[in-house]
């Protein structure tokens, strides 16, 4: 008995004696600013995968090696497969070459079908519109043995994934989710068509489009100030939480760690290099926070009751104690007021007032009670603990606790107590004392909104998604500090820019509240620190600057603070500031420091 079949189709696939599955790669989500600029989008990217078994003996290899840039011993040598390994087959794709540009591949696209066996495959590499914020957008790299393990199935040999920065922080949301293509083969692995017209296909879904709420122009402009310096710029609008800069100095082109950028090897000559470029200095640098942390003394002793917003402390040049000179400070007038001591960044009041909150009311001394009161407060602004912003890697920084001393103090000498006196240097910000300058921008912010905070964040939204930011990034969290408290603060911060340390501050139009820091460094050269809101009233935008090794806080960091603000209220610099943007914009410390 004979059968006769009348349609070519059934014997055609009677020869296909195998389904293979191809991996289709999403798109993977764009970042934009605030305003919807485009930060980072995807870029065609391909792998020329070869199957062996498909290959024409009499191809014109030097056709095919001039197409592609690559020499005769180049392609023999990733044709040269162990077959016994069960990562290769002769009848399965392999990758020949990876990471190929579509403009390097252009060529050899319009003469493939003289060279069976090779197909090329779309993957989706990073590009960056404007060569800022680095360490905020992060990079992504193929993913290694530790991330397919811990990816639970969603990642296999050859992914790419976000590995720094909100690439990293949002790789869930950005990557998307594969697709798959089943394909009909026959017994010599030549392609026969889509298995079952393609039923079984799952198409690609491109991750989602993150909105950030960085403003693209001041961070250009941070940058542009931070160059040839060590520091960090931190830029938050205090009613959202949102960040609207932030700066990591020195910085790099984000270019550079692109997949398929043809430098050699970019990374390590990064991660060589003496001033640590890849390191992000806005979340990951602990530093003293030094004289900006006295508005914060001040505010948790009118909580307490230990200070008196009226309250004369005389000081003679240092903080005195039975006759013993114990910590300078310099020449002003008398301070009759939180206002005037703020203004004046009076050592001798703060050591003070710290003092009397550790000790506590009354002739009897509980150290250990009044740090830990002290403490609590600490804890609700935010420092000692990480504030959860939407990077990874984030510093906690550190606060003593009254166990942390009494532990220090009794390996010194068994059973030694300690007092405030020697604890003394934490009332103006120095001693074992460290916040990094996110938190520093959030406490202006918190001054500005007169006791609240909502936790700093990246992300404003994602693009056509009904998806909410966590509630994390929209609760207000309150720290416990009367509002009443909040305005003598904020007069004396007010006073440090009218007619305190950080005159050069002043905005025409603006009123500017702040606070200069100048950091001891035990290393070399004391750290320039400021932070600021402003306007006064109606704060748009806290900030914190940290110079390292700059000096004074009016030296660097209040100028620049000033010139961020200004720049992002009004857009632009008045032409009376703009010998100070000039001065600030051509510092460059890094090379002063050098031998």
């Amino acid at each position: 008995m004979h059968l006769q079949l009348f349609n070519e189709k059934y014997s055609t696939r009677a020869d296909a004696d195998a389904i293979d599955e191809y991996t289709i790669y999403p798109a993977r989500g764009i970042i934009m600013d605030r305003n919807q600029e485009l930060l980072v989008y995807n870029v065609p990217m391909y792998d020329l995968m070869v199957t062996y078994n498909q290959l024409d003996e009499n191809m014109d290899t030097t056709a095919f090696c001039e197409l592609l840039g690559i020499d005769r011993e180049f392609f023999e040598k990733q044709l040269d497969k162990n077959w016994r390994d069960p990562r290769y087959s002769r009848s399965v794709p392999f990758p020949f070459m990876t990471n190929v540009l579509a403009e390097d591949l252009a060529a050899l696209e319009e003469r493939l079908y003289e060279f069976p066996g090779f197909s090329p495959r779309l993957r989706h590499a990073r590009g960056y519109k404007h060569e800022v914020a680095p360490h905020v957008l992060g990079y992504i790299r193929e993913v290694d043995k530790n991330d397919i393990e811990k990816g639970e199935g969603a990642y296999a040999p050859r992914d790419y994934i976000g590995k720094s920065g909100l690439e990293l922080f949002y790789e869930p949301d950005l990557r998307g989710e594969k697709g798959s293509s089943m394909v009909l083969k026959d017994n010599l692995g030549r392609e026969v068509g889509a298995y079952k017209g393609g039923d079984y296909d799952k198409p690609a879904i491109s991750g989602k489009n993150l909105i950030t709420t960085l403003d693209l122009e001041l961070q250009k402009y941070g940058e542009e100030l931070m160059q040839g310096k060590l520091g960090s710029i931190v830029a938050l609008d205090p009613k959202t939480g949102g960040v609207l800069a932030m700066v990591s100095a020195p910085t790099y082109n984000p270019n550079l760690l692109s997949i398929g950028y043809n430098a050699n090897n970019p990374y390590g000559k990064l991660s060589m290099d003496e001033t640590k470029p890849l390191f992000d200095r806005s979340v990951m640098a602990q530093y003293p926070p030094g004289s900006l942390f006295k508005p914060i003394v001040a505010l948790i002793g009118m909580q307490t009751g230990e200070l008196d917003p009226n309250r004369t402390i005389s000081c003679s040049g240092a903080y005195y104690f039975n006759g013993m000179r114990l910590t300078g400070c310099h020449g002003h007038p008398t301070c009759f007021n939180v206002q005037s001591a703020i203004q004046h960044s009076c050592n001798a009041y703060f050591v003070t007032v710290f003092r009397d909150i550790v000790d506590g009311p009354g002739t009897f001394r509980n150290p250990e009670k009044g740090l830990d009161i002290f403490n609590s407060y600490l804890d609700k602004f935010g420092l000692g603990s990480k504030l959860g912003i939407d990077l990874p890697r984030e510093k906690p920084g550190f606060f003593p606790t009254s166990k942390w001393y009494s532990d220090y103090f009794n390996r010194q000498q068994e059973g030694q107590r300690w007092n405030s006196l020697w604890i003394r240097s934490l009332g103006i910000g120095q001693g074992e004392l460290l916040t990094t300058n996110l938190q520093l921008a959030n406490l202006a912010a918190i001054i500005g909104n007169r006791g609240y905070y909502i936790t700093p964040h990246l992300a404003k939204n994602w693009e056509n998604d009904g998806t909410s930011l966590p509630p994390g990034y929209i609760e207000r969290k309150e720290v416990g500090i009367d509002p009443q408290h909040f305005e003598v603060v904020v007069d004396g911060m007010e006073r440090v820019v009218l007619a305190g340390t950080a005159q050069i501050a002043q905005i025409p139009g603006i009123p500017v509240c702040g606070k200069t820091g100048t950091a001891e460094n035990p290393l070399g050269k004391d750290h320039s620190i400021f932070f600021a809101f402003a306007p006064k009233d109606d704060p748009q935008i806290a900030i914190a600057v940290y110079v390292q090794n700059a000096g004074f806080g009016s030296t660097f960091a209040a100028p620049i603070a000033s010139l961020m603000i200004e720049k992002a209220i009004n857009g632009e610099i008045s032409e009376g500031r703009k010998w100070l943007e000039d001065r600030m914009k051509k510092a460059n410390l890094i090379e002063q420091q050098e031998p």
